[in-house]
């Protein structure tokens, strides 16, 4: 069974550069979660890998991360979709770990309990760090424009010549499954 592994913040729900620290601060992009709810549908599994460095900062606490992932697995249950699996970094960059997109720590923490294959399995992100950890697992990687995606794009840390570029995760999905 292939999978999906999705960035959260900017791919599923709207970013903000002021961190996602409460339930009420997630709010889905629109057709994120009925595009969820297609692969699943399509026979994919579903793993979301997040840095959440706002845990390292003191912004929000476990318990708060816990109750942003019910309302987002709801809503992916809510189209028809599920998700296999979520993993999270609760780093701050300056920690220097192993999980931290762009390294792959997250990715071999997914592998563990659902074997990635390099012909079918994909990343989704909206930042060089996110294609970089797919790179690094040797799956293949997609950029959303979406969350930081444009961005990205417009200050050259990703290039359409050498990534698959798509608006957002329902285009993305359309694509993959067509």
């Amino acid at each position: 069974m292939p999978t999906i592994i999705l960035d959260r913040d900017g791919v599923i729900n709207h970013d903000s550069d002021q961190y996602v620290k409460s339930p009420s601060e997630w709010v889905a992009i629109d057709g994120a979660t009925e595009a969820i709810a297609q692969l699943n549908h399509a026979g994919y599994r579903i793993a979301i890998a997040t840095n959440q460095s706002g845990l390292g900062r003191g912004l929000f606490d476990l318990q708060t991360l816990t109750d942003i992932h019910r309302k987002m697995t709801h809503a992916i249950q809510s189209a028809g979709g599920h998700v296999d699996m979520i993993v999270f970094c609760p780093h701050q960059p300056a920690d220097d770990c192993e999980c931290r997109k762009p390294k792959p720590g997250l990715l071999h923490a997914i592998n563990q309990e659902i074997p990635l294959n390099p012909d079918t399995d994909w990343m989704v992100g909206d930042t060089a760090k996110d294609l970089t950890a797919a790179q690094r697992m040797g799956i293949r990687a997609a950029l959303v424009e979406t969350g930081k995606g444009e961005r990205e794009l417009a200050n050259g840390l990703v290039s359409r010549e050498t990534s698959p570029v798509f608006a957002d995760l329902k285009s993305f999905v359309s694509w993959l499954l067509d």
